[in-house]
């Protein structure tokens, strides 16, 4: 099969990954009421056509923290990235900096930091939870913070995990002996994948937390304390307590209503992300795009709004950035791409986003993405 669209590299990943993995990446919460209307709702925006608007000469560029990228884009954190192809974070990052753009690892990717760093350099973002455990939280932040990288996303929409069905069905969830003879039986009928990744992408293990469960072998070992460390008591007076120890840009990734944003901005933070977390944590919540509006009218400018749920093309980064944001972040459109080609995937789905801004921004008559406001949206 040969990828034409993002689209495309869903079937790719299902063909190539084991099921539990496959899921892990597509799937929503409960019954994925709110994932689906993340897409459907950016579908259902439509965009106004325009012509005879001079388009001969088109930019894409965006500035965000007083730096320029080539695109309104960034690769945002999806955890066990390392588990969809090998040493993935790492392709991935690869991937990116070749297009100059950020790639931001999750705090549960299989490769830890200094080894993306590595490839990333000074394109390296960081994201992080509120952990119980404020000891090796303060020492990871350091850790990163060496490295060189300025901007740490917060998530802030994970005080308790989600519950998906699809990895209870899949075996996902399944621990100890129970659950590795379940990854066994599902990597054996995906030989490639279990000679690529299980084989010759060891270690597969979380990167960033092996500090804090010494002698893990297997990732069952680190989810006691994943679980034990998830912490349900934060509030809005713990942002004081990253920004003491965090010198960078903070982002909060995870707001979902205006009120909230307003209270970030209290909080002094650099950037949000209008988020649901991909429709994986409550079902049930509006999509990201049907709140984005009112949240950047709240904002008024004040920080950067990034956004993430349901962009599949370059024509839903242009719709998300006419309704307010300032940027949006990928999720399953790299994570599906890396486990369907690897780099080179990844690679394809940025020049993909690329060229089709390219002809959705030439035939709404706007030359700069800059330009970009809710006047290209047919409002009938």
């Amino acid at each position: 099969m040969i990828a034409a669209s993002i689209s495309d590299y869903r079937e790719l990943a299902r063909r190539r990954l084991p099921r539990m993995f496959f899921e892990y990446i597509d799937g929503g919460s409960y019954d994925e009421v709110t994932l689906a209307a993340n897409v459907a709702h950016m579908r259902a925006l439509k965009l106004r056509q325009r012509v005879m608007c001079d388009v001969s000469k088109i930019s894409t560029k965006a500035t965000w923290f007083g730096r320029e990228y080539p695109l309104p884009v960034a690769l945002g954190p999806v955890g066990f990235a390392g588990a969809f192809a090998r040493r993935g974070e790492v392709q991935a990052a690869r991937a990116a900096k070749d297009v100059r753009v950020p790639f931001c690892l999750s705090t549960f990717g299989i490769c830890g930091a200094e080894e993306v760093s590595a490839v990333a350099g000074d394109l390296l973002w960081y994201q992080l939870y509120m952990l119980k455990d404020r000891g090796f939280m303060e020492g990871l932040l350091h850790r990163v913070a060496a490295l060189g990288v300025d901007v740490l996303m917060f998530t802030v929409d994970l005080p308790v995990a989600g519950t998906r069905y699809r990895d209870i069905r899949s075996g996902m969830n399944n621990p100890g002996a129970v659950g590795l003879l379940n990854r066994v039986m599902q990597g054996a009928v995906r030989p490639h994948w279990s000679y690529d990744v299980a084989l010759r992408g060891q270690p597969l293990l979380f990167g960033n937390l092996v500090g804090a469960v010494k002698g893990a072998k297997q990732i069952d070992e680190f989810m006691p304390w994943i679980v034990a460390n998830m912490d349900a008591s934060v509030t809005w007076k713990d942002i004081a307590w990253v920004r003491e120890r965090w010198k960078g840009k903070i982002v909060l990734k995870g707001v979902l209503d205006a009120e909230d944003a307003e209270l970030a901005l209290a909080q002094g933070v650099d950037g949000i992300v209008v988020s649901n977390h991909g429709g994986r944590q409550l079902d049930g919540v509006a999509s990201s795009i049907s709140v984005l509006p009112r949240i950047a009218e709240r904002v008024d400018g004040r920080t950067t709004i990034f956004f993430d749920g349901g962009v599949r093309s370059g024509m839903d980064v242009l719709k998300a950035l006419a309704l307010g944001a300032d940027g949006c972040l990928l999720g399953r459109a790299w994570a599906l791409a890396l486990a369907g080609a690897g780099q080179r995937g990844v690679a394809h789905v940025l020049e993909l986003l690329r060229r089709e801004m390219h002809v959705a921004m030439a035939l709404t008559g706007i030359a700069d993405v800059k330009d970009a406001n809710s006047g290209i949206i047919d409002a009938a």
